[in-house]
């Protein structure tokens, strides 16, 4: 965990314009700097940058936050990793909590495993172009499949010598340890002797989302039915296959701007979309995906597209992991290639125009595409045709999402010919068995089989007064240190001022009243924190505040705020602002905040006194019916005090 006084420190250094720059190319505007939203495409600038609020605001797309609200959206890091970013941009060390010994060796063999990787695909990338059997095995082969250079440079493959121990000696003799270049996996021990696991082999590098390579996948280029044709590296600190996928680093801007992502199966696979021109995709390497490869992805997409080559059987083993995607919540689409095509090959056939085109309208919805499938299978059979069933209801069922497990029911129901209320039925069934369940993240009310026959309820929204809500935190985070009004102490005739921040504070707790969003809650309970100690915290402790809600609501409000028109200014016009009206716009915002709350507190009576009547319980109702009074007078005087204005 990193310290305040670490955080506090990484704020004060980052410069928000500076950073943002790096990823934004800003104009100066006035006090403000202008550019492209990075989140949403747009061809007029509305990504707007605050130096001295410390703020970005898209007012396109809605984006807002800090700086490092900034990193954490753009480079899809959490609050901890975009805080050791921004501290190792700015040469600031994070000291976390204290570690024991055991944590720091194994923290430094991790980076040094790193070191080593990275190594290892320098040296590899050096020997495919300078030297003869790089040039002569290595890239040749690359330029038989029509790779071009910027591509290979583009993801830093490589060239591993024919020679068993080539790398191992080489990296031994430039310092590194035998017994990390085995637990990297690039080095086989077997007693005495070492051996290169990637002898004569192209290479691929494997890298993490930020851009360090984690291991290597390599394909042998001889004729050898004793070795693997590919070969990944193995489980190590460092590389665990099962939370990453090939091309990740290079797709990740993409798969976010284009809110897609394409999965294929092989390295080469995308490397040949990237020269279509598709660069957002990234390969399973041959493998299942798994639980944290599918949340890695969604981390940029909900939406997954998987290309298929022409191969029935293939397709059908497969189809049996895609629900783990779907149980994920994501949206799975299916592109059939044609047949003996995969996308490297195919792609390469047609022009990138064509391919691209082809991607857009072969893509079919995955429930449907295995319906359609099984059912040609199944040949009109009726018991095939019943394990068909069976078997697109359990695709259905680990959907988390009601509204899409309904749709697939209706149109499975009208493909397959049967009933709405068979599939309803053992869909909700199969959800309900508690091994199910305990697989399943999702399970809720919604769960419980319901008779598509009965009508539907209609939804009751309750009253929440987030406007109400959201005005009062703006003014506190506005002009909470401002001066509201002077009074003359009676006892010793001093003159007390009052802040915008005393007044508020005071009127919303003397009458018990509490805010319903979680994130104005937050807020407040600082102010009222701060008040008992006659402090008042500035709108930078907001913005810069480690809960990221926190610091994207400030940075929103902050950024609402209107210049007068320079136009205006010009010609002397007198224009009376909000911030020379606090003696009038604080109270009634409050009033507004108190009547949200009565407002809500009648409904909730109201509902009360209907049950009562119905159980028949007099004293009560006489209880609530004199409370429901009360406030109807409270809100007549709120509504005297707001110029007899209608509240609703």
């Amino acid at each position: 965990m990193i310290d305040r006084q670490t955080i506090d420190k990484i704020l004060d250094a980052a410069e928000i314009v500076e950073v943002i720059q790096e990823f934004v190319p800003l104009k100066k505007r006035g006090v403000n700097y202008l550019g492209l939203c990075p989140f949403h495409n747009e061809k007029t600038p509305s990504f707007t940058v605050s130096p001295s609020k410390e703020i970005f605001k898209c007012f396109g797309c809605g984006k807002v936050g800090n700086v490092v609200n900034f990193i954490m959206e753009h480079e899809h890091l959490t609050y901890p990793e975009a805080l050791k970013y921004l501290a190792k941009k700015y040469h600031i060390e994070v000291v976390e909590k204290e570690r024991t010994q055991e944590e720091v060796e194994k923290e430094n063999e991790r980076e040094s495993l790193l070191v080593i990787t990275a190594y290892a695909s320098r040296l590899f990338t050096e020997n495919l172009y300078n030297t003869n059997e790089g040039i002569s095995v290595g890239l040749a082969y690359f330029k038989e499949r029509g790779f071009r250079q910027d591509t290979l440079k583009k993801f830093e493959v490589g060239y591993s010598f024919e020679q068993r121990d080539s790398f191992s000696k080489k990296a031994i003799e430039n310092g590194f340890k035998t017994e990390l270049l085995v637990k990297t996996g690039l080095t086989i021990q077997h007693e005495e002797r070492i051996f290169d696991r990637f002898s004569g082999r192209v290479m691929f590098p494997i890298h993490s989302l930020s851009g360090q390579v984690l291991g290597f996948g390599g394909r042998i280029l001889k004729a050898d039915p004793k070795s693997a044709k590919y070969l990944n590296s193995p489980e190590s600190e460092i590389y665990h296959k099962s939370r990453i996928v090939y091309g990740i680093y290079q797709a990740r801007k993409a798969i976010s701007r284009e809110d897609r992502c394409y999965m294929v199966e092989g390295y080469t696979d995308v490397m040949s979309m990237h020269e279509a021109g598709i660069e957002n995709v990234v390969a399973s390497s041959g493998t299942s995906l798994t639980q944290e490869q599918i949340r890695l992805i969604k981390r940029f997409t909900p939406n997954m597209t998987i290309l298929y080559d022409g191969d029935p059987a293939g397709i059908k083993a497969s189809l049996r992991g895609i629900d783990l995607v779907l149980e994920e919540g994501m949206n799975v689409k299916i592109v059939l290639l044609p047949d003996g095509e995969d996308p490297d090959s195919y792609s390469k056939k047609i022009s990138n125009e064509e391919f691209s085109l082809y991607l857009k309208e072969k893509e079919t919805d995955f429930i449907r595409f295995k319906t359609q499938l099984l059912l040609a299978e199944a040949n009109n059979d009726p018991t095939q045709k019943a394990n068909l069933i069976r078997d697109i209801v359990k695709s259905i069922a680990v959907i988390p999402e009601g509204i899409t497990r309904t749709v697939y029911i209706k149109e499975c129901s009208a493909v397959m010919e049967v009933s709405e209320e068979v599939l309803y039925h053992e869909v909700n069934k199969l959800r309900q068995q508690k091994s199910f369940q305990e697989r399943n993240r999702y399970p809720g009310l919604e769960d419980l089989p319901v008779p598509p026959v009965q009508a539907v309820k209609p939804v009751v929204y309750k009253t929440i007064s987030f406007y109400s809500e959201r005005e009062v935190i703006r003014l506190l985070l506005k002009y909470g240190s401002r001066e509201f009004e002077r009074i003359i102490n009676k006892e010793d005739g001093r003159e007390d001022v009052i802040t915008v921040s005393d007044y508020v504070v005071k009127e919303i707790t003397s009458d018990d009243l509490s805010f319903d969003d979680k994130t104005c809650a937050k807020i407040f309970a600082d102010f009222r924190f701060y008040s008992v100690q006659g402090l008042i915290p500035g709108d930078k402790h907001f913005v810069k505040h480690e809960d990221p809600d926190i610091s994207r609501f400030s940075a929103d409000v902050l950024s609402e705020s209107h210049e007068l028109s320079r136009i205006w200014k010009d010609k002397q016009t007198y224009v009376e602002t909000e911030d020379m009206k606090l003696r009038d716009v604080v109270p009634d915002a409050v009033l507004k905040f108190k009547s949200d709350k009565i407002i809500a507190a009648r409904k909730e009576i109201m509902t009360q006194l209907e049950e009562a009547a119905k159980e028949g319980d007099q004293e009560k109702v006489l209880k609530l019916q004199h409370r429901f009074n009360n406030l109807s007078t409270a809100l007549g005087m709120i509504s005297r005090q707001l110029g007899n204005r209608i509240l609703l």
